[in-house]
């Protein structure tokens, strides 16, 4: 249980970091517990320059899921440089699934990951 505690903690860590590194003023993140399943929402303040960089972060995080590395690469998470492609996967790799939506300069972002019992 500790273990899958860890893993939201790495993501909030690495999608903070990303909006920092895109020059975010303003970000609150809320992690919220519902039976098997964990959804961690973020709000950040973003420029029309980063438009490119918030849908490369969606491709990211929605990428094609493999269980294995999921197990595997978590650790990894937090081990480069901020917004870095592969930071982006990490996190990708340890979701079930995000939805992203920008609206009058603010990004919305909510992830979803099951829980093991």
């Amino acid at each position: 249980m500790i273990h899958d505690k860890k893993k939201v903690a790495k993501i909030v860590e690495e999608l903070t970091l990303f909006f920092f590194a895109l020059g975010a003023d303003k970000i609150q993140s809320e992690i919220e517990k519902k039976e098997k399943e964990v959804v961690i929402t973020f709000q950040a303040d973003c420029s029309q320059g980063d438009a490119h960089k918030i849908a490369q972060m969606e491709k990211y995080l929605n990428c094609p899921k493999n269980d294995g590395m999921k197990e595997v690469y978590w650790e990894l998470a937090g081990a480069g440089q901020p917004g870095d492609a592969s930071q982006l996967l990490v996190v990708g790799m340890m979701i079930d699934r995000a939805q992203i939506k920008t609206e009058d300069g603010m990004v919305y972002l909510k992830l979803y990951k099951e829980q093991q019992e």
